[in-house]
């Protein structure tokens, strides 16, 4: 099973898809996989943010933060979340080492590893969508990825819920995840 989560920033959609695996992990084991590149004071802050929301729930961690193609995935594990999408792409166009050009490939890889792997996937992904504005090539070829990479991820998710303020809106699939 795969539920995508989406929402903007400070939406509350972390905290629900953590919600969501834990759920679906009942006493199984729940695996966190962390992509966030622990560079600068402002990454730290966010790192530490997540570790603090998903603190006593029972998560294991594994970091990897590019190179999805290439994830191993532990076995044993109920439920997995991916935090997030649009900094796993991110850090596969932009950072060294990453996928670059192949960057959506990668990390379709790791999330079809991470389904052959566990029977509940959560994916975390951005609503960054909306503003209006024209950005650099660079900034719009991101943004293009990611929506392409959301459309497909949705397609293939059993369920797609966007939060809002912290509200759940299922987009697709039951109910009952959100």
């Amino acid at each position: 099973m795969l539920i995508l989560v989406t929402g903007g920033a400070a939406s509350g959609k972390s905290a629900r898809a953590e919600d969501i695996v834990c759920r679906l992990a009942g006493d199984g084991k729940k695996l966190y996989v962390a992509a966030m590149e622990p560079s600068g004071a402002e990454a730290q802050r966010r790192i530490a943010r997540h570790r603090a929301l998903r603190a006593g729930k029972g998560f294991d961690t594994l970091e990897h933060a590019k190179n999805f193609d290439r994830m191993r995935v532990p076995s044993g594990y109920a439920a997995a979340l991916l935090e997030c999408l649009g900094t796993a792409l991110a850090n596969e166009m932009f950072s060294p080492g990453g996928a670059g050009a192949h960057a959506a490939d990668s990390i379709l890889s790791g999330v079809a590893a991470l389904t052959a792997a566990c029977p509940h996937v959560v994916v975390v992904t951005n609503e960054i969508f909306s503003d209006g504005r024209t950005y650099d090539a660079g900034t719009m070829a991101y943004l293009r990825a990611l929506g392409a990479l959301n459309q497909q991820l949705a397609r293939r998710a059993d369920a797609v819920i966007e939060s809002v303020c912290g509200i759940p809106v299922t987009r697709k699939g039951s109910t009952e995840f959100a």
